[in-house]
């Protein structure tokens, strides 16, 4: 028998039981092993592994580009680095619209080399049929509605969506349906706080918000804008709990001064 207290997994039931007791879910994105094994020291339940690492890991300006070997490769290192956290891995654009085996396969392949506990899709009504058939196959699925990045170009702009009352409708309804289909939760991005209360409120399964108010059933941000890394994106919700960029280029600098002077390595740090 081991002597070590084991760590106890967070699961899907346990988000559901969370939702339940009015406990709220925090969670971060995490694209690599050595942040996501401090993320889930930290005490965080859910590490996404967001396809927002097209952007603060790959430099893209939108998150079309990132390919299911990319979420694959990204998913396998936070895996390995987590022992607590549930972790959710994005299903990248065109390898689940339009084409429901094609998301079943896309869905496979991330769960078996990745060894990922779920996946998250963006989308309502039209996504339905693929939801269903990975679903069916076992896997876990979390939604995303309101302002779903991979539809930018549909869109044209990051604004607030759902202000208007038919939209808002229709987000309802689609709440609705990933909690009757069987999702496990859903993510809301930048809708107003009101309307992300209803939804909370009328769905059993836990609502995590990134710009959708205090009523969600947890909350989400992308680490690298939470540390402060990432110095270029401040939407109003996000809150900055470090100033890593500061920190991290001035020990740069540092350290090429002491490079350059001569003065690293010292004697102490020779052999």
């Amino acid at each position: 028998m081991s002597t070590h207290s084991e760590i106890k997994r967070i699961t899907t039931h346990t988000l559901q039981e969370m939702k339940r007791k009015g406990d709220k879910i925090a969670c971060l994105t995490s694209y690599d092993y050595s942040m996501a094994k401090i993320i889930d020291g930290g005490g965080v339940e859910l590490i996404l592994v967001g396809d927002s690492a097209s952007n603060v890991m790959a430099g893209h300006e939108t998150t079309l580009p990132i390919t299911v070997d990319n979420m694959i490769y990204h998913a396998q290192a936070v895996v390995k680095a987590v022992k607590r956290a549930l972790v959710v891995v994005d299903l990248p654009f065109g390898s689940y619209q339009g084409n429901s085996s094609e998301a079943l396969r896309s869905a496979i392949r991330i769960m078996k080399e990745s060894g990922g506990h779920a996946v998250k899709l963006e989308g309502g009504i039209e996504v339905k049929e693929s939801i269903v058939r990975i679903l069916s196959a076992g896997i876990p699925v979390m939604g995303h509605l309101g302002l779903t990045p991979q539809s930018i170009y549909k869109f044209g702009t990051y604004a607030v969506r759902a202000k208007e009352e038919e939209e808002a409708g229709q987000l309802i309804e689609n709440a609705k349906m990933l909690d009757e289909i069987g999702c496990f939760g859903v993510v809301l991005e930048k809708i107003p706080a009101q309307l992300a209360k209803q939804v909370t409120e009328s769905i059993s399964i836990p609502t995590i918000g990134i710009g959708a108010g205090p009523h969600c059933d947890g909350q989400i941000l992308v680490v690298h804008d939470m540390l402060g890394i990432n110095k270029e994106f401040s939407p109003r919700f996000l809150r900055r709990y470090a100033d890593l960029h500061t920190i991290m280029t001035e020990a740069v600098i540092n350290y090429t001064k002491d490079v350059k002077s001569s003065d690293f390595p010292n004697e102490r740090e020779s052999y």
